[in-house]
């Protein structure tokens, strides 16, 4: 059974019922992770987690078989969270198929998130044929995906939340589902909104509660490049490590970044004045208040011709993460190095 990003939520809940091995994969570890979330949440009988490394099965496939038809420590149902590295896992996962089809009896659902892998993978030829798994490829979702994801997370809570607000908290995450979600349960808690008693959210409701980008997202890691501030680079890559960003998402949050202030020097002209941007104008530009100041030093680090090199810069770096996806963290480190670097010169 395959599914793309585009039909998954269809076909998630009859996968949950009928599948035993889901392998979930493609550049977007964040939209991935989120899925495997939500099947888990879909299957009959969950139980208890167990997590495995891809490093594991690949020093020893026996493992995933011998995890998957043990019994849970409190007799209960369980099932298995494999983090792997493209193929690490295919060994383990083609033993436990075999060891299945010999009668070595039922083992429990294994979901796989397997960064750096596709679904021409070999995992992904070796279950996708199978009426007992699910293959999912996920992207690196764009503006407009995020935000109604965030809407229908907003519905689910029992938050009234309007697309603009919605918009902030995708843009906000950078684009990281796992993020959008973490921010819309603290706001349901914040207005103590439920499905059944359902609570309106206002703009002062989001600033009361924090941004995610101004607490755990990667706002701060964007704003630290982009203002050239080479002392804190080096702390913000190692709380991006800490958290296990994505560095697609990451390089993505950048490049958004960027484009917004390639669009405000657009607007500003070559002696416009950013303080003479009226409130309609920062909203169309989509510069919110708590961003104004990491905004206007951004601006004063990138003057026209400086701003037009990033561009290239920012490609090029998104092309070797695309194509080495297994190097993407130190890629990305290097060259979010090179131009805070860059910023920082006169």
């Amino acid at each position: 059974m395959k599914a793309t990003q585009r039909d998954f939520g269809q076909v998630a809940p009859r996968a949950a019922q009928a599948c035993s091995i889901f392998f979930l994969c493609g550049p977007d570890e964040a939209g991935a992770s989120a899925a495997a979330t939500s099947l888990i949440d879909m299957m009959p009988q969950a139980g208890e987690r167990v997590d495995l490394s891809g490093g594991d099965l690949r020093k020893d496939p026996v493992l995933l078989g011998d995890e998957a038809r043990s019994s849970s420590l409190f007799g209960d149902s369980r099932h298995i969270v494999v983090r792997a590295n493209g193929d690490d896992a295919h060994d383990a996962l083609k033993l436990l198929i075999e060891t299945g089809e010999a009668g070595s009896g039922q083992a429990a659902p294994v979901v796989v998130i397997a960064t750096g892998a596709t679904d021409k993978s070999r995992c992904a030829k070796l279950l996708e044929s199978r009426k007992d798994a699910l293959v999912a490829m996920f992207w690196p979702p764009d503006l407009g995906s995020v935000t109604a994801a965030v809407r229908a997370m907003a519905d689910s809570a029992g938050l009234r939340l309007g697309g603009d607000l919605a918009e902030r908290i995708a843009r906000g995450s950078g684009l990281d589902v796992r993020l959008a979600q973490s921010e819309v349960t603290k706001l349901a808690t914040y207005c103590d909104a439920s499905p059944q008693s359902p609570r309106n959210v206002s703009a002062e409701d989001l600033e009361a509660i924090g941004a995610t980008s101004e607490e755990d997202g990667f706002m701060p890691l964007v704003n630290a490049v982009l203002a050239g501030e080479v002392g804190r680079i080096e702390g913000e890559l190692r709380r991006m490590r800490v958290h296990g960003f994505n560095p697609v998402a990451v390089l993505l949050a950048v490049e958004r970044r960027a484009a917004q202030l390639t669009q405000i020097t657009a607007q500003l002209g070559l002696r416009g004045s950013f303080d003479r941007l009226d409130y309609g104008q920062k909203a169309a530009l989509g510069i919110f208040r708590r961003e104004e100041r990491e905004i206007r030093a951004q601006l004063k680090k990138w003057p026209g011709r400086k701003l037009e090199r990033l561009g290239p810069k920012l490609i090029e770096l998104h092309r070797a993460l695309m194509a080495n996806s297994q190097a993407a963290e130190l890629l990305l480190a290097h060259g979010l190095v090179e131009i805070t670097r860059f910023a920082a010169r006169r």
